[in-house]
């Protein structure tokens, strides 16, 4: 746990105005503390809808229904602490999430995994799945390599990034020796949590989410999902809370540059406006970040507009949601992680806990079925995946290839950050050269055992404590899993051998 400095449980005097650019998890976790400490709040988002990669829009099908699309299923896994913490601005007993019952895994050869029945205690937790796994032999475990393993017995930030940042995630796992269907199966759709291709991603990401889920944390590898879609289940009522808490919140808000001025402070050019702030918060995703950087040539020095310069995204991934004239089988799981079915990384049956899906499909006796496919190679020929990963979903659930889509949707995106080799040294931090505008995001450079969502809602909270501290005002506390492994046992059999 991580506590602010101490101080003033709110601004004293003339309120100060920070401009939060991005509307995203950690734009509007940044802009939920400065309100509620009374700071004037003003918040820029470029699309219509509030969210960032989790925004939702209304959409109509074929049949005349009015639904929701979004970029695709989110798991709001129990160790993100402070993601939690922001939703429960909505509700504190997070009455908007529901749990799944088990996170299962499939390769095409039959192999199958399952986290139902792991046990969440760390070491137990690991131990439970490499028992219950049928991904690890006897044989397989006798063939792995003990040494680089032990790096995932002691994770630690940074220092974690300092052994295995030079590393792919595929050479890392190669070393280890892991049996080849544990590393498809289990370590391959970690990865590809990522959006990016293990050959790419940094192996200290892969190890770091081994930690949280594993060896760190004792809530495993179960989640939750949205009961609603993500702009009635979360962005609107929270929404609500930042207006009621005094911020300006404005949608369809592209901002041009961002000017800083002689005494301290920044002009916010926006749709031909020019608002005054004294502060700013970057909540930008890579390609919004690094082009607003450039079109504001003197937020930063040189090497930290370098270091923006050279952020990079992961590839192209595609979200295909299929609006389906008959229900899939009443077993299948509300969301399954698949391997070795071509381009297909997971399909979700959102019916199974979204309830605009799950009133849809009672009113049609149908199905809403949702693929994703990730790290798609750049240039592909998009209309193909789209059919080869209905052509999987037809192999992972036979039942399909007689169903009929009503109508679908097809989303194409390339705007998650990539984490590639050797990239953790030059990651822009939270700070920057200038007191005042600070960074917030998943692309964030943060010395803390978080990842993804929960990076994101991190870095909006430590990004309005920066601010909030040079006020003389407390900020939010800041909670992570521990940093090194539970088990005292496993630690010292890391550092020992490791040495």
């Amino acid at each position: 746990m991580l506590a602010p400095a101490g101080g003033a449980a709110r601004v004293t005097g003339p309120a100060p105005h920070t401009a939060v650019v991005g509307g995203g998890i950690a734009g509007l976790a940044a802009a939920a503390v400065l309100a509620e400490r009374g700071v004037r709040v003003t918040v820029y988002e470029r699309q219509e809808q509030l969210g960032g990669r989790l925004a939702g829009w209304p959409t109509r099908l074929a049949d005349g229904s009015r639904v929701t699309m979004s970029r695709g299923f989110h798991a709001f896994f129990r160790q993100y602490y402070n993601l939690r913490a922001l939703l429960g601005r909505i509700d504190p007993a997070l009455g908007m999430l529901k749990g799944l019952p088990d996170y299962p895994l499939r390769h095409s050869r039959g192999d199958r995994d399952s986290f139902e029945k792991v046990p969440r205690t760390p070491p137990w937790s690991a131990l439970g799945f490499v028992a219950l796994s049928p991904t690890f032999t006897w044989s397989g475990l006798a063939r792995m390599n003990p040494r680089p393993a032990l790096h995932l017995m002691d994770v630690r930030v940074p220092q974690v990034y300092e052994r295995l940042d030079g590393t792919s995630a595929e050479e890392y796992l190669a070393a280890v020796r892991f049996p080849e269907a544990a590393r498809h199966l289990a370590f391959g759709v970690f990865s590809r949590s990522f959006f990016a291709d293990p050959r790419e991603l940094s192996a200290a990401e892969l190890a770091l989410m081994f930690h949280i889920y594993f060896l760190g944390s004792s809530e495993g590898l179960l989640f939750d999902v949205p009961d609603e879609p993500f702009p009635a289940a979360l962005w609107d009522p929270l929404e609500l809370h930042l207006r009621k808490a005094g911020a300006e919140v404005r949608t369809g808000a592209a901002v041009d540059r961002v000017v800083p001025r002689g005494d301290g402070g920044f002009t916010v050019e926006c749709a031909g406006s020019a608002d005054a702030c004294d502060a700013v918060v970057l909540a930008l995703d890579t390609d919004g970040l690094r082009s607003l950087a450039a079109r504001s040539p003197g937020l930063g020095d040189e090497p930290w507009h370098e270091r923006i310069a050279a952020l990079r995204t992961a590839p192209p991934f595609l979200v295909s949601r299929l609006w389906l004239d008959r229900p899939v089988d009443r077993h299948r799981a509300g969301f399954l992680g698949t391997s070795g079915y071509g381009p297909l990384d997971n399909v979700s049956v959102l019916e199974r806990w979204e309830g605009e899906a799950a009133r849809w499909a009672s009113r049609t006796g149908g199905s809403v079925v949702e693929l994703h496919a990730y790290a798609v190679a750049p240039g592909s020929d998009r209309a193909a995946v789209q059919r080869e990963a209905l052509e999987q979903l037809h192999r992972v659930y036979p039942e399909t290839r007689q169903a009929r889509a009503v109508d679908a949707r097809h989303e194409w995106r390339a705007d998650c950050p990539l984490f590639p080799v050797g990239g953790f040294a030059s990651r822009p931090g939270i700070r920057t050269p200038r007191p005042r505008l600070v960074l917030a995001g998943d692309l964030v450079r943060v010395d803390l055992p978080v990842a993804l969502m929960e990076r994101a809602a991190t870095t909006g909270f430590l990004a309005a404590n920066a601010l909030l501290e040079q006020w003389g005002v407390a900020g939010q506390t800041v909670r992570t899993v521990p940093q090194g492994g539970r088990s005292a046992a496993l630690r010292t059999a890391a550092r020992l051998a490791l040495r």
